[in-house]
């Protein structure tokens, strides 16, 4: 396999966004690139983006946001998805909007696993890629880390052979900097990204220079850690023992959705370490660990872990 993702003409490219604005932050210029080789560009949007009240509370002056305000705020915001990809030239057509509630991909995952995975699956025998774009499991914010994880189950149950690259937007990639794809430095298309992420007015309210920072420095793209579904996983995580009456780890592979309670599940211990036996599942496993907690701040504390050997495949290097 290349060194580098073959862009031409026979390239169909996925892309995997959890919420609107994630497919121009995260490959707004990778997306220009393949339809200007003849390629194919489809996007998988995940949520939309409806659970977002600070934006919503300053442009609509109201406090209370019902289901009704997070439902019109939805509309809103897939409206701004779609105008963004016309910018960056992809067509209505190639927008694959599941409509899921923003802030519950890991529930999709955990309770309604078969029906999730069938979503993804749908989209991906349609679209057929052959280079796929999804989010980096590091990435903090709980939607962007499940939505891999569904990403590459779904992968592995159609049999996919795409190479797959990942994309950090909420923390720091696993890889060193100089290990990582930065394949383009074109600045027409940066400029045109620029303008596909305006389309998001919503998001310009409060996060203007946040988001037109993220969207003016180069592309970075990571490779997945490999993650089978057999042996011993060792945890990232060392509970204390108050912690381990409280929280749960979910197993996610080739067999479904497993869940116990820290002092219910099989985990083992290798001194300071905890390991948990995997299930020989076909494909990827990947394992959380959660309090679940209703708590106003966003962001995954624990994530998501899976077995990561040295990797082999797609090896990603700057472009010089």
């Amino acid at each position: 396999m290349s060194r580098h993702p073959v862009i031409d003409s026979s390239t169909r490219l996925l892309v995997v966004a959890p919420h609107p604005d994630d497919e121009s932050l995260a490959a707004g210029m990778l997306i220009q690139r393949t339809l200007a080789a003849g390629g194919r560009v489809d996007v998988l949007l995940l949520t939309d983006g409806d659970d977002n009240p600070w934006p919503q509370r300053w442009l609509e002056r109201r406090l209370v946001i019902d289901a009704a305000a997070r439902a019109r705020w939805g509309a809103r915001r897939r409206g701004e998805v779609a105008a963004a990809l016309a910018r960056l030239g992809v067509g209505p057509d190639h927008l694959h909007a599941l409509g899921w509630h923003d802030m519950q991909v890991t529930d999709a995952l955990r309770r309604r696993h078969a029906s999730a995975l069938e979503a993804f699956r749908r989209v991906l025998e349609r679209t057929r890629p052959n280079l796929a774009v999804i989010p980096d499991l590091g990435d903090t914010h709980p939607d962007h880390g499940s939505a891999h994880v569904l990403a590459r189950l779904a992968l592995a149950a159609v049999g996919s052979t795409a190479d797959v690259l990942t994309y950090m937007v909420h923390g720091i990639e696993r890889s060193a900097q100089e290990d990582l794809l930065v394949p383009d430095a074109d600045p027409e298309r940066q400029a045109t990204k620029c303008e596909a992420v305006l389309e998001h007015h919503t998001q310009m309210a409060l996060s203007r220079k946040r988001m037109l920072r993220i969207a003016s420095r180069p592309e970075r793209f990571d490779r997945p850690p490999l993650a089978p579904g057999e042996g011993m996983l060792r945890l990232p995580w060392r509970p204390g023992p108050l912690a381990r009456s409280r929280v749960r780890l979910v197993l996610a592979d080739g067999h479904g959705v497993a869940e116990w309670l820290w002092r219910k599940a099989p985990v083992e211990r290798a001194g300071d370490d905890w390991l948990l036996p995997l299930r020989d599942a076909p494909g990827p496993a990947f394992v959380k660990l959660t309090a679940d907690l209703s708590t106003p701040w966003i962001y995954d504390r624990y994530g998501w872990a899976g077995q990561e050997p040295e990797p082999v495949g797609l090896v990603a290097r700057p472009v010089g």
